[in-house]
């Protein structure tokens, strides 16, 4: 069964399956029927971070040229330039096996590639939403479908996966809109730019 969260809700995954080992991240969104003089060209990046919030490493950074970290924990499916493909526009592997001891949580952030020279922003993206899916089975666990309007936010962290003190795994469903290009996302994370 599916859980739908809100804004902020969290599922314990190691409660709910306690056997779930490979997860995939799915993430999607429909542009608007209007024209803004440019395509519009959304990017996933992911973020493995310390319990300081600062990315365990540059090579822990994926995005569009950096498809994987080092271990092989996280992996990026690839850039959708279109956002027209069928499901899920971008979609990012996680094995929680792998991911060394010191990672306390991976971050999911959309930023549109070029916003501020385009004149786009997230008010003209409809129908986001993440869902989390068990990879060994294609099951999906839980979905949060952004439903709040952003009007001139560029950037979105979509949710993130964490693990709490006392190491059990959780989603959290974060919607939070910002100003700001990934390049500010990865100084906030302490990368080296």
């Amino acid at each position: 069964m599916t859980i739908n969260l809100e804004k902020g809700g969290r599922i314990n995954l190691s409660k709910t399956h306690p056997t779930l080992v490979k997860v995939r991240m799915g993430l999607g969104w429909d542009t608007k029927k209007f024209d803004t003089g440019s395509d519009f060209d959304l990017d996933v990046s992911v973020f493995v971070l310390t319990a300081a919030s600062k990315l365990l490493s540059d090579q822990h950074f994926i995005f569009y040229n950096n498809l994987q970290t080092p271990d092989g924990a996280v992996r990026h499916a690839g850039d959708n330039r279109t956002g027209d493909a069928q499901g899920d526009d971008e979609t990012i592997y996680i094995d929680l096996s792998r991911m060394p001891p010191n990672a306390t949580e991976i971050s999911f952030v959309a930023t549109i590639h070029d916003a501020e020279a385009r004149r786009q922003n997230f008010g003209q993206v409809q129908n986001s939403y993440i869902r989390l899916y068990n990879d060994a089975t294609n099951e999906v666990i839980a979905q949060y479908k952004l439903e709040e309007e952003f009007s001139s936010e560029t950037s979105l962290q979509f949710g993130s996966v964490y693990r709490n003190e006392t190491g059990e795994w959780l989603f959290k469903a974060v919607g939070a809109g910002y100003k700001r290009g990934l390049l500010d996302f990865v100084r906030a994370y302490g990368g080296n730019v």
